[in-house]
Parts: C-alpha cells; sequence; structure tokens
C-alpha cells in the first residue's frame, strides 16, 4: 500500500496525557474507500481512553474506554474537530475546567 503522511502531531499534556494524531494518504480501496488512513487517540496513565481510526477491515470507528463503535466519516477536518472536542470534555471530567483546552 501507498502512503504518505499528511499531518502528524503528539503532545504531552501537563498531566502527562498524550494527545496523538497521524493522518496518511493511501491508494484508495475496500479497506480505505476515501483514500484516507487516520489514528486520533487520547492517552491518560498509559490506557487509550478515547480515539478514532479506521483500521483495515473495521471502517471508521471511535474507541472509547473499553467499547468500540463505528461512526459516520464524512472528512478528516470534521473529524479533527470532533476529536479535538471530545478530549476537551473529557480533559473537563478528569481535571475539570481549570484544564488546558486542546
Amino acid at each position: 500500500m501507498n502512503s504518505s503522511l499528511l499531518f502528524s502531531e503528539k503532545r504531552i499534556t501537563p498531566e502527562n496525557d498524550i494527545i496523538e494524531i497521524k493522518i496518511w494518504k493511501v491508494s484508495k480501496n475496500e479497506n480505505f474507500k476515501e483514500g484516507i488512513k487516520y489514528s486520533l487517540v487520547y492517552i491518560h496513565k498509559s490506557k487509550r481512553i478515547f480515539g478514532y481510526d479506521n483500521e483495515r477491515g473495521k471502517e471508521h470507528h471511535e474507541h472509547r474506554y473499553d467499547k468500540e463503535k463505528k461512526i459516520k466519516f464524512t472528512t478528516w477536518n470534521e473529524l479533527l474537530i470532533k476529536f479535538k472536542n471530545e478530549v476537551n470534555k473529557l480533559r473537563d471530567e478528569l481535571y475539570g475546567n481549570k484544564s488546558k483546552k486542546y
């Protein structure tokens, strides 16, 4: 599979959580119909508590703690906005409104 990295970012929060985003342009195929492969993850205390990805054979889906569910994908820009909003909500739950927004 030919791929090129479109976007990559990794942040360590003041609380030592990890927020990592990777988006690749790939050849369109049955696994990646839009020609995009992505992994967006929020890690708290060394455990993924939230994320989006479209791993081969699983289509677009969300991870929230130990649960997984399919999501509707429109564009990766919209997905980034949704991800950032969800991370901010989780950070508010974990650390209160004083947490630094993503």
